[in-house]
């Protein structure tokens, strides 16, 4: 498996957030590269990114000239990762919610032989903290949807704390996803799976954000609600086999 690992955070309005996520990437994956993907925050995250770019060669800033959705962050931010000779992606959330003391656990994983890793807050050892028992309820029976109607064994389905070899990316045409929040990540998962690679997890605690604001909405919920059965649809209809259980050997190449 040739090439760095590249860490690719989307930002909007993180001004807050994105110097002590930085900080902590470099201390615990100092062998990383982070790429911030910042779609013209107002409130000035992306001047503090190119500052961040300026001091440190290992960070770079890929401007979008609007708010166009996470999902469209991240398939610009894989490109660029992948062409730039990655030979890790991974999936990070800028506001703190996952913790860099994670990372090399996902990165080992990934070496060990997954072609996609899930920090998992739904496995043993993984959780949340500072949700309430309402939003607990509702993560968890989001996550209970999708894995019923797309049959498959991945606890944490919606998790955006991703690790993915380069050639899963381009097996799972990363390029073509077009859904944003929840949907996108159960997508890029389900395609793993229905390619009959190896998806593992590892336990993670999430945090809730301390500054900023959730770009999570009704619509983004919603957008899941109806994409999860029309995966599975699609499939069946395309008469192709239903997707493995997650953690079954994968079949790309190991180097």
């Amino acid at each position: 498996m040739d090439g760095p690992a590249w860490i690719v955070v989307p930002t909007y309005n993180e001004a807050a957030n994105l110097e002590p996520l930085l900080a902590g990437v470099r201390e615990h994956a100092p062998g990383a590269r982070v790429l911030i993907v910042d779609d013209a925050s107002p409130d000035g995250t992306g001047a503090i990114a190119d500052a961040a770019a300026a001091r440190d060669p290992a960070v770079e800033v890929l401007h979008r000239p609007a708010k166009a959705g996470l999902g469209l962050a991240y398939v610009s931010g894989f490109a660029h990762a992948l062409r730039a000779g990655a030979g890790l992606v991974l999936e990070m959330d800028a506001d703190l919610s996952h913790d860099p003391r994670d990372l090399p656990r996902l990165i080992a994983r990934a070496h060990d032989g997954a072609d996609l890793v899930l920090g998992s807050r739904y496995v043993a050892g993984g959780g949340v903290e500072d949700w309430d028992l309402l939003r607990r309820a509702i993560s968890r029976a989001g996550c209970r949807y999708a894995r019923t109607v797309l049959g498959v064994g991945v606890r944490d389905l919606t998790g955006g704390f991703k690790c993915f070899r380069a050639a899963t990316l381009a097996a799972i045409d990363f390029e073509t996803v077009r859904s944003e929040g929840y949907a996108f990540q159960v997508e890029l998962t389900y395609r793993a799976l229905a390619r009959g690679l190896r998806v593992e997890e590892v336990p993670i605690t999430f945090r809730e954000r301390s500054a900023g604001e959730s770009k999570m909405s009704a619509r983004i919920a919603l957008e899941a609600m109806w994409l999860v059965p029309a995966l599975r649809l699609a499939r069946r209809r395309d008469g192709l086999p239903e997707a493995p259980g997650s953690g079954e050997p994968g079949t790309l190449p190991t180097s």
